[in-house]
Order: C-alpha cells, then sequence, then structure tokens
C-alpha cells in the first residue's frame, strides 16, 4: 500500500468520525464472514468496506437483470411505469436524503438500498406467492424475495461462492420488509454473524418468518422505510398513468394530511421521518402521518395490488410457473444437459452448489434469478415445438 493510499485511508475514516452521528455505523465496523478473502483487506482498500459492497452488488449478474423486473404492473406496453430497476434507485435516493440529515452512513444506506430487491421473481410479487406456493408443495421450505436477495448474494453470484459482502449489507436487506409499515422502529444492535445466519435460515424453513425480523442498524431502518416512501406514492402515479384509478380517486382525509401526488407524499413522509428521528436512536414517523400511511396503503391494495381488473391473467402465469418448476426439476433429476436448467444456469455453478443443494431448491433460485421476459420466452422453448425449416438438416 502506497503512502498517499494509506493517508486517504486514514482521512476517509477521519471524515467519517468527524461527521457522522454517534448512532450511525461506521466503515471499521464492516463485518465480513470471510475477510481472508478480500483480494484487498478492508483496512488496506480506498474503497470503505460498505462502498465496497455497492460495487460488488452493482455489477453482479442479479443487478443487471434489474432492467426486466417487474415492480407492480406487468404486461402493459409502457415505457413510464416503474420497473424495479428504477425501484430500487428511487430507494436510496430517498433512503441517503433522510440518511444524511440524520448523519448516518450513506455508504451502507446505498448498498443496502440497491441490492434489497435483488430476489424477487418475475412478476413481482404475485411471481414471489406462485413460487412460494411451488416451494411449499416441493417440501422444500419457503420462499421469500428479501431472503432470496441475500442467497443471490452470499450463495449464488460467483458462480456459487458468493460476494463476501459485510453483515450489515446482508441484514439490512434481509430485515427491508416494506410491506410492514412500523411506526417506529429500533435496532436490533447485538445481532451477531450467528444470530443472522438463524434469521436467514429461519425465512426458508418458517412461514412469514421474515416479518419477525428488524434490522441491526439505523441506516437499514432508514432504507426500510424509505422503501414504503419510495413505492406508495409512485404506484399511484403509474395505476393513474394506466387508467387504472383516478387522482380524483384518493381519499380527501389522506390527501389533506399526505398530498395527492407523487412528489408531495415522498416530502411529507421523508420530512416526518427526519423530524421524529433527529438524534434519535430509532426511526419513527408521527403519529398522525404513520395513521395516514397505513389508510393511503390500505387504499392502494384494494384499488391497485388487488385490482381485479390487472389480475385477470394471473391463473395463466400460475400454471407457467407450475410447469417450468416441475420441467426444470424433471430435467436435473434425469440430468438432461440440453436442459435451459443446465444451459443457462446449472453449467456455470460450482461442484458445492450443485451437491448441496436440492433440486428443487436450484430449480427455485433458478427461476428466480429470470427476468419478466425471459420467463416467457422460457415458456415458448421448453414447450412449444420447434420449426424444422424448410427441410431437414442432415449435418445436425
Amino acid at each position: 500500500m502506497t503512502e498517499i493510499a494509506r493517508e486517504i485511508i486514514e482521512e476517509n475514516y477521519r471524515r467519517e468520525q468527524e461527521l457522522l452521528s454517534a448512532y450511525a455505523c461506521k466503515s471499521r465496523d464492516g463485518l465480513r464472514l470471510h475477510p481472508k478473502i478480500e483480494k484487498i483487506p478492508d483496512a488496506e482498500n480506498i474503497r470503505q468496506a460498505f462502498f465496497h459492497d455497492t460495487d460488488k452488488i452493482i455489477h453482479s449478474m442479479a443487478y443487471t437483470r434489474y432492467i426486466d423486473k417487474t415492480q407492480v404492473f406487468t404486461l402493459f406496453k409502457n415505457d413510464h411505469i416503474t420497473h424495479r430497476v428504477l425501484h430500487v434507485q428511487f430507494v436510496s435516493k430517498i433512503a441517503r436524503v433522510i440518511g444524511r440529515c440524520l448523519r448516518l452512513n450513506e455508504d451502507l444506506i446505498e448498498a443496502i438500498a440497491l441490492g434489497h430487491d435483488l430476489g424477487h421473481a418475475p412478476y413481482g410479487h404475485d411471481g414471489e406467492r406462485f413460487l412460494n406456493k411451488l416451494c411449499e408443495e416441493a417440501g422444500i421450505g419457503y420462499f421469500c424475495h428479501n431472503a432470496q436477495s441475500v442467497r443471490f448474494l452470499m450463495q449464488i453470484e460467483g458462480g456459487g461462492r458468493g460476494l463476501n459482502l459485510t453483515l450489515q449489507v446482508l441484514d439490512g436487506i434481509l430485515a427491508h420488509n416494506g410491506e410492514i409499515i412500523n411506526e417506529k422502529l429500533v435496532p436490533d444492535k447485538k445481532k451477531t454473524w450467528e444470530k443472522f445466519l438463524e434469521e436467514y435460515n429461519n425465512c426458508f424453513k418458517i412461514k412469514d418468518y421474515s416479518k419477525q425480523i428488524y434490522p441491526m442498524t439505523l441506516e437499514g431502518c432508514v432504507v426500510r422505510v424509505a422503501d414504503v416512501i419510495a413505492y406508495i406514492g409512485r404506484d399511484i402515479e403509474d395505476a393513474i398513468t394506466v387508467g387504472l384509478i383516478q387522482r380524483s380517486d384518493l381519499p380527501r382525509k389522506i390527501v389533506e394530511i399526505l398530498g395527492d401526488s407523487n412528489d408531495k407524499i415522498i416530502n411529507t413522509l421523508a420530512l416526518d421521518v427526519i423530524n421524529n428521528s433527529y438524534r434519535k436512536n430509532y426511526i419513527a414517523f408521527s403519529k398522525k402521518i404513520y395513521k395516514a400511511l397505513l389508510e393511503l396503503k390500505q387504499f392502494n391494495y384494494d384499488h391497485i395490488y388487488f385490482n381485479p381488473k390487472i389480475k385477470t391473467e394471473d391463473h395463466k402465469v400460475r400454471r407457467i410457473f407450475r410447469l417450468l418448476f416441475r420441467q426444470y426439476t424433471e430435467d436435473i433429476k434425469e440430468e438432461n444437459s440440453s436442459s435451459p436448467a443446465f444451459r443457462h444456469y446449472l453449467k456455470d455453478m460450482d461442484e458445492n452448489y450443485k451437491t448441496t443443494n436440492s433440486v428443487e431448491r436450484m430449480v427455485a433460485d433458478f427461476i428466480a434469478g429470470m427476468t419478466d421476459e425471459f420467463f416467457n420466452n422460457q415458456f415458448k422453448e421448453v414447450f412449444f415445438p420447434k420449426s424444422f425449416g424448410l427441410k431437414v438438416d442432415l449435418k445436425s
């Protein structure tokens, strides 16, 4: 390490000590499960631990697949509605604004935010439910996207070796659950690698276990809150864009408190969190805003997420999940090397991954990593007959 690099590293740590809150997680506290396998030890890297984790995440294969992952609205040919790749950036931006005001570690916040939805199956939360049902029926436990996000980063990327991210980043991703809105979040600061791994494994063993998990850092709590702030108003804008609802449908009582547009809702919620969390060891909403937020979430569920007008094709998607799951399972058990499960997935995985996971779990991993378009094309590739062209190719 050069003298200049050493000086930069010390300056970065010194700046954190001076600027960050006493409640913030410092980069020097980053814990890796296997610190010795890092090409450059964190203590000698000009990229601090959480900053480095962000680099690892955005250069991962799973991150590139965000580009065609559903947020809420599937099967719409509209380039102006939100996909998963946009959502995680919105979460990152909102969380970093809150984190900066609270003097928290923005590098940790960004890593958690950008990685939190990597485990989403094709077709969003609908796909998550379908895949979870198949895992239950196969007797391998459960499927939830937040645990699958960690699984991609810890056990699937790098050919099955994982990316060796810090505990604080993985924990924030596992505990991000944006479907649950808490009035107040207190970090579980005593969490260790042992406790985290227990929680992670329980997500696959115990139904809805992820709903019991809380982040170990304030930064993780901020991302969990920012996830809600990022989707609650944006989903309304998207629903208006596709003609599902009108702005006038929003309940007047909620509009008076939170606003009637995404920008107003974000501003109201973010400022409320900052005002109620400043110089505190927790992240919180005011009671008034929290109550209005719960009511707005219920409005979204009733009029957007479970609106029957956008559920007419669900039975077809569910059927494709079932057919592909069954076919890939058969292919792997029969060692059919021509199967897409081998050609597109298992050929790149190391032997340890293939020998320590059940066939059904590997199939779930493969499907979970698919984009919506690839998923649709897989159904055609696996089940549609292929044309012979003009004549038989005698060379094949």
